[in-house]
């Protein structure tokens, strides 16, 4: 079968390239047929995809709860952890809390901590010590014999209390 030869419409001369064989793209027929065939393609593969991953055992139940309570159990609390009286050092402030409002705020913001990964975590009581400021509890995490010590582990405290600082102890 010979392939039929493209001319230049205005100069007559054969142009160069292979010819196109069959009719030129204009059918809409043939167009419509081949978009139906993928059309129908297309619905049979997402047909077989819903299939595979579709694993219907019923309708999720929907739970609600009405009225009532529930009790748990309270968690044992660890004892806190003290500042020796005598005892000299580094330690991280977490918090410091005016006497005026009381300890429990103090002893929460140190259950807080412990939650949150702390270990030695304590309150203590700011008038006993010279170099702090009396009339606050401050909780604490930590006895650290420098300062360097303590700020490299100031970061980790920081998680648990943004405001959590670095402060020396001294009877």
């Amino acid at each position: 079968m010979a392939a039929l030869q493209e001319y230049c419409l205005e100069c007559g001369l054969r142009l160069p390239g292979r010819s196109r064989l069959g009719p030129l793209p204009t059918e809409t027929r043939d167009l419509r047929l081949r978009v139906v065939a993928l059309a129908c393609i297309a619905v049979a593969g997402a047909g077989v995809a819903i299939a595979a991953v579709d694993t219907d055992e019923g309708p999720e139940p929907i739970l609600t709860a009405t009225g009532g309570s529930v009790t748990t159990p309270a968690a044992p609390r660890a004892r806190l952890a003290q500042w020796p009286r005598a005892a000299r050092g580094w330690t991280i402030v977490l918090v410091s809390v005016p006497k005026a409002k009381g300890r429990d705020e103090a002893v929460a913001v140190a259950q807080h901590a412990r939650v949150s990964g702390l270990r030695t975590v304590g309150v203590l009581d700011s008038s006993q010590f010279a170099s702090l400021r009396p009339g606050y509890w401050m909780t604490f995490s930590g006895r650290y014999p420098s300062e360097a010590e303590a700020t490299g582990l100031l970061r980790r405290a920081r998680i648990a209390v943004k405001g959590a600082r670095v402060q020396r102890v001294e009877p």
